[in-house]
């Protein structure tokens, strides 16, 4: 081992929480020479990276990088830069390094090639095990104590020295709690004076307040083929699914941003559903007003139109009997019900969290500011974006960011003691 290597091993580098950005930290730290333990409150790794794997491991996307940079919102800006050194493209091509192919879907989503988030994460723990990295599991962390890291472990509480080492906390928001990821480390940074923004549900589902009548009979039901709009913005189309409360799937899921800000900023949020996204106005006006005989509206609609079933049920128990019976009214509610939302589900219902360490909190964008060689990634930090890779991708950029800062701070300090 060369002089410089040496010198790089002797310096110490904590990673806390073990999802997707805080083992590409300890992946960055290690490949750069430092000696790293990784703590963990679960009894192991990766827990809600395996669970979001369930259904299909959705790794990143194929998108241009402008299109893709632009997924993130009101934060494009600052995650554009951990975006800028770990692209999509790289992101595949570092999974093909642990030996697992992939293929872009029809959507433009990239998935490994057995759909499976199991063996890119047996390979991945593989490597950081070779490349010296040492798990401490059933670790949770607790703050701060004599200077150092206090942690609660099945024999009690453990105070780890941290004195000249860096320190990346990677604990995840404040979604899917049972999975580790419960926000608890909020207060603890906030009683550093780190601005904290609250933590909210992200892509989730929405309370509908729905009749009895109607939930009993339509929770469950799948809306295919539809679009829907935050009232005043552009329709997407998509499908989702009526539950008993509400609505949740994966075009609420793409809108649940401006619709939990608006319930946020109004005390509720209206969007319009079209339930005949492939028909124009004008042919939906003319079956509607098309003579019906003595056939009831509800057996001219699906003659006509294919309504039926959850979308019948949805006409009657957004519209009042009048408009119903109106057919200019009723053709202009097929393409834009008016669907009155009133709450996000609980955080620990949805897929992911907004909120958390404000980037005007980070120096470097990753170091707390007044709290040197502390480092955060991943959901902690206050930005969010839509399924479909973004998510991931986000965090594995952000924990490269975080290991980098974390290994020139490393530098810095040796050569400040020297």
């Amino acid at each position: 081992m060369s002089e410089s290597r040496t010198e790089a091993r002797s310096r110490h580098a904590i990673v806390i929480g073990g999802g997707p950005a805080g083992l590409m930290a300890a992946e960055v730290l290690a490949a750069g020479g430092a000696r790293v333990d990784l703590y963990d409150a679960m009894p192991s790794v990766g827990r809600k990276f395996l669970l979001a794997g369930k259904g299909g491991m959705n790794i990143t996307h194929a998108e241009g990088h402008d299109a893709f940079v632009a997924r993130y919102g009101a934060r494009a800006g600052a995650v554009r830069a951990w975006l800028d050194t770990f692209p999509p493209a790289q992101v595949r091509a570092w999974i093909h390094g642990l030996g697992i192919a992939t293929f872009v879907g029809t959507s433009g989503r990239v998935f490994p090639a057995d759909m499976k988030a199991a063996p890119l994460l047996r390979a991945w723990l593989h490597r950081l095990r070779d490349a010296g990295v040492t798990f401490h599991m059933r670790h949770r962390w607790l703050g701060w104590r004599d200077g150092g890291l206090l942690f609660a472990t099945p024999d009690g509480e453990h105070v780890v020295d941290a004195t000249g080492a860096a320190t990346v906390l990677a604990l995840g928001g404040a979604s899917w709690a049972r999975l580790g990821s419960d926000g608890a480390w909020v207060p603890l940074l906030a009683g550093r004076g780190v601005d904290v923004a609250p933590l909210v549900p992200s892509n989730c589902g929405f309370d509908a307040d729905w009749s009895a009548h109607f939930a009993e009979r339509h929770a469950g039901s799948p809306l295919t083929t539809v679009a829907l709009a935050l009232e005043g913005g552009a329709f997407r189309k998509g499908q989702f699914v009526v539950t008993k409360t509400g609505i949740e799937g994966s075009l609420v899921y793409a809108l649940s941003a401006p619709i939990r800000d608006r319930i946020a900023r109004d005390g509720r949020a209206t969007v319009l559903l079209d339930l005949l996204p492939d028909h124009d106005p004008r042919r939906v006006l003319d079956e509607v007003a098309h003579p019906r005989g003595a056939r009831s509206m509800a057996s001219h609609l699906q003659s006509r139109l294919g309504i039926r079933g959850v979308k019948s049920g949805l006409l009657h128990e957004c519209l009042g009997k009048a408009d119903y019976a109106d057919p200019a009214k009723l053709a202009r509610a097929l393409k834009a019900l008016p669907l009155v939302l009133t709450r996000a589900r609980p955080i620990d219902e949805a897929i992911s969290s907004a909120g958390g360490v404000r980037f005007d909190a980070l120096d470097g964008g990753t170091m707390l500011r007044g709290v040197p060689g502390v480092f955060v990634a991943g959901e902690m930090v206050d930005w969010e974006a839509p399924t479909g890779g973004y998510l991931l991708t986000a965090c594995f950029g952000s924990g490269r960011a975080a290991g980098r800062a974390a290994l020139a701070w490393l530098a810095q300090d040796v050569n400040r003691r020297n």
